[in-house]
């Protein structure tokens, strides 16, 4: 029945399989491009008490990725709108800045915070943490201050690096972080008080370049030594710690490579030689999904990475015109907004080779038209900031035949379906929660042995996620067992929104649920039920919920029930009936 339902779906997008594909099975790539000598040789490595495959040529640590990104030189390493920086003028201003977080106190663990935009000075700043060893903690930059306030304080930051945006956001809240013993400011376009500039230390990404040729301190870093926190929503409300490891981000290097390097084998072709790219990167860089899935694939392979100040789909054109991008994505929301963009059909976009993403659920149509319409080949796969991001993934005519699926694991990656109550493995192709285990599965949480404890069990990381695998071990989401929301990418956590709306004096019942969407995958939408004699409009407690919470987690919809919600028998609300409240 999979099987049929898989062919129905490929039929239904218009695509038929080319004549002899596959050349190759799935498993035949896989002996050919770990066979030994091959660059996706595998080994099997202890790893907190477990055995498992790992990359046997992946870089032991992220200072070999920075050198790696030196020997590029002066190919183009970021444009960001008239700023165009080297990689060797990136490598001088990442040696200088991490030599002076030493100077400033910052040891081996020691937390260094990131809270900017997509700028030149990111990558700059999260490498000169990680290089000498310490961890570097990227904070949401759409976070509102006292969401940022609290990455700090529970990170124990000891320097943040930020942008002036996000430093009006906390400038008066140190109390709530007096962990901090030093920030630096870049772009700051007034004064500063209690904070130093950035450009004060390494000037501006135009003056990169004229830094002195400087070595990166002497640092020794294990693959399994602790280099990043990445924030994910928690079961609380507030978010949760995911502490990643250095093995965690180079894995994501050769991951990458190997599912590129599969769909060339299943088409029967030879292997290419790698040639350096220019990419729109366009999602933020403190998610994992653009930090470790990319930038760290993208230094490896001397790539060109765009940078926009904010996402705008003609910008977005004009620079894919004008530096022949090659790739781009990210989520499923660009990739619509892309092709539907009535501007799209002015501009030469025919650089385009690929459009993958992940993060958010995409319909299967929009794989049909990102071949149609770019003669692109479309990209998806599957991860999460617990995996540091990818864990399966398939392009081109794979996805094109199972556009339902996110792909199978890469080689070094196991999936399991479990019982609802993880006590033993369901059969394939039915359906349960989806239990992962690798090397780019992350330690644990910072902080939070009680919720590390539920979810890594073994190696194994309890995903939430519904899902069931085939045949062959291609993965198919069915559902989120986590009461989440993922709008264009950003998580949002149900109860923290609802936790928001219940401290409405207006409010006693209230509940928040996902509406469709075509672009972002789905939006949020609270049905909300109000103390008998007290009014609320929909307006208001949108503006309530925008004064405490970062913008991308306001309802779009407030619905109003007489009544309080439907319940089950254990006093749970029955969420599935709430989308009845917003069918037009």
């Amino acid at each position: 029945m999979a099987t049929e339902a898989k062919q129905d779906l490929a039929s239904a997008i218009g695509w038929v399989p080319p004549a002899n594909w596959p050349a190759r099975s799935r498993a035949e790539c896989k002996a050919i491009l770990t066979a030994p000598g091959m660059r996706f040789e595998m080994e099997e490595v202890d790893i907190r008490g477990v055995r498992l495959r790992t990359w046997k040529n992946a870089p032991p640590n992220l200072r070999a990725i920075a050198l790696l990104g030196q020997s590029h030189g002066a190919r183009e390493f970021v444009i960001y709108e008239d700023e165009r920086m080297t990689y060797d003028a990136w490598f001088r201003a990442v040696a200088r800045l991490a030599h002076e977080f030493q100077a400033r106190g910052v040891k081996k663990g020691d937390r260094v915070a990131l809270a900017m935009r997509n700028l030149p000075e990111w990558p700059v700043v999260f490498f000169a943490a990680v290089t000498i060893g310490a961890i570097c903690v990227p904070l949401n930059a759409w976070w509102t201050g006292d969401e940022l306030a609290f990455g700090l304080s529970n990170s124990g930051t000891k320097l943040l690096v930020c942008d002036e945006e996000r430093w009006d956001r906390l400038k008066d809240r140190r109390n709530d972080f007096s962990c901090v013993n030093h920030t630096f400011v870049t772009r700051a376009e007034h004064p500063l008080n209690g904070a130093d500039t950035l450009e004060s230390v390494i000037g501006t990404p135009k003056q990169y370049a004229s830094l002195p040729e400087t070595t990166l301190p002497d640092v020794d870093i294990l693959p399994e030594d602790d280099a990043t926190i990445f924030y994910t929503s928690g079961t609380t409300g507030r978010p949760k710690g995911a502490l990643g490891t250095h093995r965690n981000l180079c894995t994501n290097i050769l991951s990458s490579g190997y599912n590129a390097g599969c769909a060339v084998l299943r088409r029967g072709e030879p292997l290419p030689e790698p040639q350096p790219k220019t990419g729109l990167t366009v999602i933020p860089l403190f998610h994992v999904t653009a930090c470790s899935a990319g930038l760290m694939g993208n230094i490896a392979a001397g790539n060109t990475m765009v940078y926009m100040y904010k996402w705008d789909p003609v910008e977005a054109f004009k620079i894919i015109e004008r530096e022949k991008v090659s790739s781009t994505g990210g989520v499923p929301t660009i990739a619509w907004q892309l092709l539907e963009h009535p501007e799209r059909k002015n501009y030469d976009l025919s650089s385009i080779e690929a459009i993958a993403y992940g993060g958010a659920p995409a319909a299967p149509e929009l794989v049909r038209k990102i071949r149609e319409v770019f003669g692109a080949l479309p990209g998806n796969g599957w991860g999460m900031t617990e995996t540091m991001a990818t864990v399966t993934g398939h392009s081109s005519e794979d996805y094109l035949n199972r556009p339902d699926s996110c792909g199978p694991p890469v080689a070094v990656a196991d999936l399991k379906i479990m019982s609802e109550d993880g006590s033993r493995e369901l059969p394939t192709g039915e359906i349960g929660e989806l239990w992962a285990r690798g090397p780019m599965v992350v330690k644990g949480y910072w902080n939070n042995p009680e919720a590390a404890a539920e979810t890594f069990v073994d190696g194994w990381v309890k995903t939430g996620d519904l899902a069931r695998l085939d045949e062959e071990g291609w993965c198919y989401i069915a559902d989120r067992a986590k009461d989440m929301i993922i709008r264009g990418g950003e998580n949002i956590y149900s109860s923290e929104v609802e936790n928001v709306l219940y401290d409405h004096p207006a409010v006693t019942d209230a509940a928040l649920i996902g509406l469709p969407h075509q672009q972002l995958g789905e939006e949020p939408a609270a049905v909300v039920h109000l103390a008998p004699g007290m009014q609320a409009s929909e307006a208001e407690l949108q503006e309530w919920v925008a004064e405490r919470l970062a913008k991308f987690k306001v309802p779009v919809r407030i619905a109003f029930t007489p009544d309080t919600l439907p319940r089950n028998a254990n006093g749970k609300i029955l969420k599935k009936e709430l989308s009845s409240f917003f069918e037009t």
